[in-house]
């Protein structure tokens, strides 16, 4: 009932129906998230120890990697706790907080991608204004501005769907608190609150990607003009890494969390967040060592 909706315990239903794979399933998920820790808070220290690092592109970099470590730590370890242990439950309070965490770190990272589209259209575009335009403030700027819309966002979110009363089923199909599964525990028709989550997410991901489409519309536009091969190359392998994590993260998000309740299917979801909340962070690493010269240099100094 709506009155007792804060006694609530939910239950997560996570990995159980296949038990025979819990092991398994643990020294995965336990293998994923160290890598991703480790992996993060070398490009973290890297760049913190290189003067070459020093730029406005590792700036937000720097950012990344330090949201990736947050991001992953919201459903990682409570995934590990449920698949060693036969109690399930997380209480109203804690749903909540890891929903708003969970949705925090991600719609902040939306909001910096689309900052580090911009930081490469200004280094390609206007490169002998580069560090004139790209300066401390700016930069500073926009990656505080990312993690207030991100606190917004999720506060927001959060707030709105916590107020809704629960009833009947206290099952969460899914690994962690997220949106679609916490909604259908909701009381009665969830028409307009769908709809209203469904818009206030394609404003929160569809805005800084529109922002990164017509950055790179820019960006392609300015590589075409150059002459040599070598040169076209050289200015779009700098975007390489970024699109390759942009791709990855908005291929997911957009399909999740734009659309409505009737077409979801919780076994597909299930797959599709483990990619965007747990791949996506273990890979960003990866690319951007492997891609990168300066990185690559910085690391075996």
């Amino acid at each position: 009932t709506g009155n007792k909706t804060s006694a609530i315990v939910f239950f997560i239903l996570g990995f159980s129906h296949r038990p025979d794979m819990k092991v398994i399933f643990f020294i995965l998920f336990l293998c994923i998230y160290i890598i991703t820790v480790l992996g993060n808070l070398i490009i973290l220290l890297v760049i913190n120890m290189d003067p070459v690092l020093h730029t406005p592109m590792y700036f937000f970099l720097r950012n990344l990697s330090f949201l990736e470590i947050c991001y992953t730590s919201v459903t990682l370890p409570r995934v590990l706790v449920n698949l060693l242990s036969s109690d399930t439950s997380i209480s109203f309070a804690g749903c909540a907080a890891q929903m708003y965490f969970f949705l925090f770190f991600g719609a902040t990272e939306c909001c910096l991608l689309a900052a580090m589209a911009y930081d490469r259209y200004r280094a390609i575009c206007n490169p002998l204004h580069y560090m004139d335009i790209m300066n401390k403030k700016v930069c500073m700027q926009l990656a505080a501005f990312s993690w207030i819309c991100g606190n917004l966002v999720a506060l927001g979110h959060t707030t709105f769907i916590f107020s809704l009363p629960f009833c009947g089923s206290n099952v969460i199909n899914h690994f962690f608190c997220e949106i679609q599964p916490v909604l259908m525990l909701v009381c009665g028709d969830t028409y307009w609150n769908e709809l209203q989550i469904i818009l206030a997410a394609a404003f929160v991901i569809l805005m800084p990607f529109l922002l990164i489409l017509v950055s790179y519309g820019l960006i392609i536009s300015s590589i075409l003009k150059i002459r040599s091969v070598k040169g076209r190359y050289k200015a779009f392998s700098t975007c390489f890494s970024h699109l390759t994590v942009v791709t990855l993260f908005y291929g997911t998000a957009v399909f999740i969390y734009i659309r409505p309740k009737s077409s979801y299917s919780l076994d597909v979801d299930k797959v599709l967040s483990l990619f965007y909340s747990v791949v996506t962070p273990i890979l960003n690493p990866v690319i951007y060592s492997l891609r990168n010269r300066e990185v690559k240099a910085a690391l075996s100094k």
